[in-house]
């Protein structure tokens, strides 16, 4: 045993100082309600058994202790306890995806990162409206979009934006119209495809009989 390993064990004042490193992030059941307790905790509510009570109905399957014992934590700390924050692609999954197909724990989660980031919150407006443009072939709603992009703060959508703004009347007949160039992009590739195969050693007339025969 090490002399840091001793004089950890000896400087701890509780059991619970012993446990760090890897055991301190371990993933728990109660990990995607956590938000939600911080939130209840914040505005007051601190009974175990009624905030138990509270995220059962949300899909929790863990038993009651560990509610307990998470509170307890957050009375006894003297450093606050809150839940971990979620990785930035799990929050890019989450803005992506269809509202619907979000788990009631996943919306919890980006209902608290929203909440807590203004700039995240209108990302997320901006990024759902476009998806309901896109899929509900609403383009003329697109000037509007466009709009309400640049007046918040995010240089990263107005670069976007600039981009789509070059390109208005195509890219309104592209969210409007039920025609695409979907079919001829994907022979493209196909042929790109078959192009590559040879490494570059064929010529036109060989290309052209591979494919006439791919077909």
């Amino acid at each position: 045993m090490s002399w840091h390993t001793v004089k950890r064990y000896a400087d701890a004042a509780k059991p619970e100082e012993l446990f760090t490193g890897q055991w301190q992030n371990r993933s728990s059941v109660l990990d995607d309600y956590k938000p939600y307790l911080d939130d209840r905790w914040n505005e007051g509510c601190t009974n175990a058994w009624r905030l138990w009570e509270e995220i059962v109905p949300l899909g929790y399957k863990g038993s009651y202790q560990r509610v307990r014992a998470y509170l307890h934590d957050k009375r006894t700390s003297p450093r606050p306890v809150t839940a971990r924050p979620p990785s930035p692609r799990a929050v890019a999954g989450w803005i992506l995806r269809h509202p619907d197909t979000l788990t009631e724990p996943e919306q919890l989660q980006l209902k608290n990162v929203r909440t807590h980031c203004p700039e995240l919150d209108a990302l997320t407006q901006h990024v759902r409206s476009f998806a309901a443009m896109l899929t509900g072939r609403q383009g003329e709603h697109l000037p509007e979009w466009l709009d309400a992009v640049r007046q918040d703060d995010l240089p990263s959508l107005h670069t976007l934006a600039a981009g789509i703004d070059r390109d208005r009347d195509a890219v309104i007949a592209g969210l409007t119209l039920p025609w695409n160039s979907g079919v001829v992009e994907g022979h493209v590739n196909r042929i790109k495809m078959l192009k590559r195969q040879m490494f570059g050693r064929a010529g036109f007339a060989l290309l052209w009989k591979r494919v006439l025969l791919a077909r």
